[in-house]
């Protein structure tokens, strides 16, 4: 795989398009059951990981892909995307961390400056398509300091008291018109994101850090403005098992129909 190496290469590649994106995939998915890590599953044959990456670098807007991987498996997933024909972009493969922040932060040392926009995707969003990419890439671009995309909710929501195991009280019943199901990639500015995952590193220290699902609620955890772009139905994530079915379908249909 081609990586960039000298300065003069790397604001090639950024000139050309302003957007790398870090994966993080060092966690194992156990929602899915036994079995290799989330990332590594297959889906029509194919690792979830790779077919991530390879959404993320049909984009125009994506110059470099640093994926972050289990911290004994770096070796295996750089040589598992490079068997899988992934050379027409710069993919980097760094070792991950314990938790999915942590994933992020040292998939985030490796991004060179030069890089004005950084996009985190989750590795088991494999089917994302390629117009949500460049339409979170476009609005950062487009001044926003954090994008993510999102789609609305189908479903009637209740906020509820939690007791699992037991019937829980609920509180109230949101307005689902002002509710978006958050997808990713999400999208920063590189100084942006950079500066809350120093911010998190330290408050993590104290124990003072809230729970923060992902890293735009980072963002907003200290003070920044996150703003939302459409999302796409099959931008989902593949959590359970039945989620790999829906996603094997998806698959199918498309290549039928465009030979994906």
């Amino acid at each position: 795989m081609a990586i960039p190496t000298s300065p003069k290469e790397r604001n090639l590649n950024a000139s050309a398009a302003v957007a790398a994106a870090v994966v993080p995939a060092a966690g194992r998915g156990e929602r899915l059951g036994p079995g290799a890590p989330k990332a590594l599953r297959e889906l029509g044959g194919v690792p979830l990981l790779v077919h991530a990456v390879r959404a993320l670098a049909r984009s125009r807007a994506v110059g470099l892909v640093v994926v972050a991987a289990p911290a004994d498996g770096v070796a295996e997933v750089a040589a598992l995307l490079d068997s899988h024909g992934l050379d027409g972009k710069d993919i980097k493969v760094v070792a991950g961390g314990a938790t999915r922040q942590e994933s992020v932060r040292l998939g985030l040392a490796a991004v060179p400056a030069e890089f004005d926009v950084v996009l985190v995707h989750d590795a088991a969003r494999p089917l994302v398509p390629v117009d949500v990419v460049d339409a979170v890439a476009a609005a950062v671009r487009g001044g926003a300091v954090a994008v993510v995309p999102g789609v609305p909710l189908a479903d009637t929501v209740k906020r509820v008291v939690p007791q699992p195991g037991a019937p829980e009280p609920v509180l109230d019943t949101p307005d689902r018109a002002c509710l978006r199901a958050v997808q990713t990639p999400q999208g920063f500015r590189h100084a942006t994101l950079s500066e809350v995952h120093e911010k998190a590193l330290a408050e993590e220290a104290g124990g003072t850090l809230p729970p923060v699902t992902d890293d735009a609620g980072l963002v907003e955890h200290y003070g920044g403005q996150v703003v939302v772009v459409p999302g796409h139905e099959e931008a989902f994530k593949v959590t359970r098992p039945l989620d790999l079915v829906l996603a094997e379908a998806v698959l199918a249909r498309r290549r039928a129909s465009d030979g994906f």
